[in-house]
């Protein structure tokens, strides 16, 4: 299996708060790590999408792996890149990163779902999702039949 290359790189600003009594970065924190990364992510890919009422994506599962631990100066980044896109869904590969060492902290597997506010139920990934994903990953292997 090749390496994914991730192409979106979001530096993380540690906060004092972010630790807990053992002195690292608490395991709750790295969600929000992750939610900066996939809202910059879906801000430079899919432009004003952010600033939109209709977003369109809903988190429907998410798994973190914790690898290392994450100390004050520390130098950390999360990575962000879409692995499949399939009719209602597509997944989100994040990795948090000391970007001084290249050691990867932690990986976030996530799966988001399409959804329609008005309506509470599912929908399709628009289109225009689906191409401005695709022209930003630049791989015509994302679309799966799901």
């Amino acid at each position: 299996m090749e390496r994914l290359i991730f192409k979106h790189t979001v530096p993380i600003q540690l906060r004092f708060n972010d630790f807990d009594a053992l002195g690292h970065v608490n395991n709750s924190v790295y969600f929000s790590f992750y939610d900066l990364g996939k809202t910059f992510y879906f801000k430079e890919v899919v432009p004003g999408i952010i600033s939109s009422n209709e977003v369109g994506v809903v988190i429907a599962n998410i798994q973190v792996s914790f690898l290392l631990s994450v100390y004050p100066n520390e130098n950390v980044a999360v990575q962000t890149a879409v692995t499949e896109i399939g009719n209602k869904s597509f997944k989100l590969l994040q990795q948090l990163i000391d970007v001084d060492t290249n050691e990867v902290k932690s990986i976030c597997q996530t799966v988001m779902v399409g959804f329609d506010a008005k309506t509470k139920t599912t929908r399709p990934i628009s289109e225009e999702w689906r191409k401005a994903i695709t022209e930003f990953e630049d791989r015509g292997d994302l679309s799966k039949a799901v």
